[in-house]
C-alpha cells in the first residue's frame, strides 16, 4: 500500500470517517487488503484509519484478526450500503451499484449515515 493518505468526509452529515486512509491500488494490495493484520498498522509501525479498495462491490473478512466497518460507494461516492462491526470470517453480498469500498476501524461509523449520502475522499498529502 502506498503511503498516500486520504480523508473521508460525509458531505451530508459532516462526519469524518478518518484522516489517514490508505488506498489499495495494486493487485497484491487488493488481494491482501487487511488479511492477517492484527490492527491497522503499516510495516513501518505507523497507524492508519482505513483502506479504500477501488473496483470492488463485495468483501470478505476471512483471515482478518479484527472487526471492521465497511461503506460501499458508487461511482459518484454515494453510499450504496454499509456494515457496522463486520466480524472476521464474514462475506458481504455483492452490491451491483457499488464500485469501491471504504474499510474502517470497527466503531467508526456513527449515526446518522444514510444510503445515498455522498462521501468526499480527499487526498491530504
Amino acid at each position: 500500500m502506498k503511503k498516500i493518505f486520504f480523508k473521508a468526509l460525509n458531505f451530508n452529515s459532516n462526519e469524518t470517517y478518518g484522516t489517514s486512509i490508505l488506498t489499495a491500488n495494486s493487485f497484491f494490495d487488493r488481494l491482501l487488503g487487511l488479511m492477517f493484520k492484527h490492527e491497522m498498522k503499516m510495516p513501518d509501525g505507523s497507524i492508519f484509519d482505513g483502506l479504500i479498495i477501488e473496483q470492488c462491490n463485495s468483501i470478505h473478512t476471512c483471515f482478518m484478526k479484527f472487526s471492521i466497518d465497511a461503506i460501499f460507494l458508487d461511482n459518484k461516492n454515494r453510499v450504496v450500503k454499509y456494515h457496522k462491526n463486520l466480524k472476521p470470517w464474514r462475506i458481504t453480498p455483492i452490491y451491483l451499484k457499488a464500485n469501491k469500498v471504504l474499510e474502517l476501524k470497527s466503531g467508526t461509523i456513527k449515526d446518522p449515515i444514510q444510503i445515498g449520502d455522498r462521501i468526499e475522499i480527499i487526498c491530504i498529502n
